[in-house]
């Protein structure tokens, strides 16, 4: 028997608007290999998927699911190693990378039947979590299966720097379409133009009204906005209902400018409806967990992409367990560039 000192963070509060370390309580617990059931593993979390999607599962209404419960590990993606397995019918064993959901804990039990074998010789195992992972899932499916990107066209993306972000703007052109990029620092904005090859780029934190950016989109996208990909909401998105085509897509991916503090009482909505009609366009809302079972379509296309670099990213990664409460926080000041990760 081998006994492990667990250390979890606990969700205790709900937040009512930023997210810190007071909504959390730090817990130490122990899990022994001998508490092992047959088909499960006991796994030793080493990179933490940090995600705007937490704050929403915080909200005290319902989402696409109930709220997130109270005085439970905070929920999350992980990627560890198997450190003890009870499953001789798995063709899993000690020492394998693996992807699983177990949320804010330095060890964990769990199925061997929910766990995603990862090869560190074929990619980054960080790769999971951002670029070939959950973001990059519903970047992948939302742009190409609502958006139908068609040589040409223009594609406008909120948030385009983020985890998301950054693997739809690469679509995209990779489809030939023109790509605008909305960022919020210089830093960021260079890094789409330099670096991930988009056309044209703002810097929305030098226009801080929809009739700025408005005007500055309106420069930029001559011929008006055929798919607009949206992380963001808010103003930025306001914004863009006077300057979409005919037959425009419009995808809701995140709405990240409402969620600390939006999300149970929201802000006005903007009313654009007139122009959805006038434009006979469409809005659709995606959700990652929605092409879940896509999942190796997906990484049949894009893991050679990464793997020969015609498909960058950027990773954000800090440093400790005790320091996952301050990097939730850190995604809603915008300090993260492309996919956050806590490494322990």
């Amino acid at each position: 028997m081998t006994e492990y000192r667990n250390k979890q963070w606990i969700y205790t509060k709900r937040p009512e608007k930023l997210v810190d370390n007071t909504h959390y309580t730090l817990n130490v617990a122990t899990l022994q290999t001998t508490d092992l059931k047959p088909g499960q593993a006991l796994l030793k979390s080493t990179y933490f998927s940090i995600d705007p999607y937490m704050r929403i599962q915080q909200s005290g209404k319902d989402t696409w699911e109930e709220p997130h419960p109270l005085n439970i590990v905070q929920g999350g993606a992980v990627v560890g190693i198997i450190v003890a397995i009870n499953d001789s019918d798995s063709s899993l064993q000690k020492g394998d990378w693996v992807l699983s959901y177990t949320g804010w804990q330095e060890y964990a039990i769990t199925e061997t039947n929910t766990l995603r074998k990862l090869d560190p010789k074929e990619v980054p195992v960080t790769t999971a979590l951002g670029i070939l992972g959950m973001p990059a899932r519903i970047a992948y499916f939302g742009l190409i299966e609502v958006g139908k990107p068609q040589k040409g066209e223009t594609v406008v993306v909120s948030g385009a720097s983020g985890a998301v972000g950054q693997v739809v703007v690469q679509i995209a052109k990779i489809k030939g379409c023109k790509v605008v990029g909305i960022a919020g620092s210089d830093e960021k904005t260079s890094y789409l133009k330099e670096t991930l090859g988009v056309d044209e780029i703002i810097n929305y934190k030098k226009h801080p009204s929809a009739i700025e950016i408005q005007n500055e989109l309106s420069k930029l996208c001559p011929e008006g906005i055929d798919i607009y990909y949206d992380n963001v909401g808010g103003y930025i998105t306001d914004a863009i209902f006077e300057l979409i085509n005919l037959n425009a897509r419009i995808i809701i991916c995140g709405q990240i400018s409402q969620y600390s503090g939006g999300l149970d009482n929201p802000e006005m909505g903007p009313r654009f409806l007139h122009k959805m009609l006038y434009k006979r366009a469409t809005i659709q809302g995606v959700l990652a967990r929605d092409y879940n079972h896509r999942m190796n379509e997906m990484l049949t296309e894009m893991t050679p992409w990464v793997q020969n670099k015609s498909l960058k990213y950027k990773e954000t990664i800090i440093d400790g367990f005790d320091n996952l409460p301050k990097a939730l926080n850190m995604l809603f000041h915008g300090k993260n560039m492309g996919k956050l990760i806590v490494k322990v």
